[in-house]
């Protein structure tokens, strides 16, 4: 697996990276699109927290959350979607359909720890074996680290789970890795402390960012690696098992050679300080 290092753009300059490419979104029970009709938008596409803010401490700190306790009547959303206008200062507006769902656009900030494995660049048309058949060559990724604190706007509606927004942020990304080795979380300011919960797959981002408000410091969301405490071996490809087993082994040969190494050099010494015996 060949691993490259990429460096993210200047924010200011509006450019994207070289993987930041477009996609369209498949027909399912939520909207997530791109709208590629407003330039202007595409700052936000690599847009990077500010410097010189006062170091925080994440805390891990699941809360009940007070907006998924019911739901909202056409009106409460035509109002709460009015109010949220009211309060953001640039053109990412939320907007309200006859049935009751509304769409609007979440940020999500990348903070991922591991390397996101993308397709290889094709090269040109596949070789052919004799006799007219296609060779079948091994399958090759190339992983490399997103830019630290790359941020990402999508238009989602308010019916889009979470696990659709992480699916939307990886196709366009064009990461293959499984869906299920990240997790999205809610990352919210208090009283100088910063909490982050876990969102689970089948809530609603555009709901909880219409419940709390525009500002970002009561609610931001990150995507991060799913740390369950337990790994899901079936969530990793075959290739990337055997590399898991080959690294197993190395440790286990590197962790014996330590033990034995100890031990010989304490029987040696036990033998040294025995009168009469000589090492060995």
């Amino acid at each position: 697996m060949e691993t490259v290092s990429m460096k993210s753009s200047a924010t200011g300059s509006g450019k994207t990276t070289s993987f930041d490419k477009t996609w369209e979104s498949s027909a399912s029970s939520g909207y997530c699109s791109d709208d590629e009709s407003q330039p202007e938008l595409e700052q936000y596409f690599t847009a990077r927290t500010s410097l010189g803010r006062k170091p925080q401490t994440e805390i891990k700190k699941d809360e009940p959350v007070e907006s998924r306790k019911q739901e909202w009547s056409v009106a409460e959303v035509q109002h709460k979607v009015k109010e949220y206008n009211s309060l953001i200062h640039s053109n990412l507006f939320m907007n309200t359909n006859r049935d009751g769902s509304y769409t609007g656009f979440v940020k999500v900030q990348f903070k991922l720890a591991r390397p996101v494995s993308v397709p290889p660049p094709r090269k040109g048309p596949a070789r052919q074996e004799a006799g007219g058949k296609k060779a079948t060559g091994v399958k090759r990724r190339t992983s490399f680290y997103l830019p630290k604190d790359t941020c990402k706007h999508l238009h989602i509606s308010s019916h889009t789970s979470a696990r659709e927004v992480i699916e939307a942020l990886l196709k366009k990304f064009t990461v293959v890795d499984n869906p299920a080795k990240f997790a999205l979380f809610e990352r919210r300011e208090r009283h100088e402390q910063v909490y982050l919960r876990k969102i689970s797959d089948d809530e609603r981002p555009l709901r909880l960012r219409l419940a709390t408000g525009p500002d970002e410091k009561l609610l931001s969301f990150v995507l991060k690696e799913n740390e369950t405490g337990e790994v899901n071996w079936h969530a990793f490809s075959m290739p990337e098992l055997k590399n898991f087993l080959r690294i197993l082994q190395r440790e286990e040969e590197e962790h014996v050679k330590q033990i034995m190494q100890r031990y010989t050099l304490a029987r040696t010494r036990l033998q040294e300080a025995l009168p009469g015996s000589s090492p060995g």
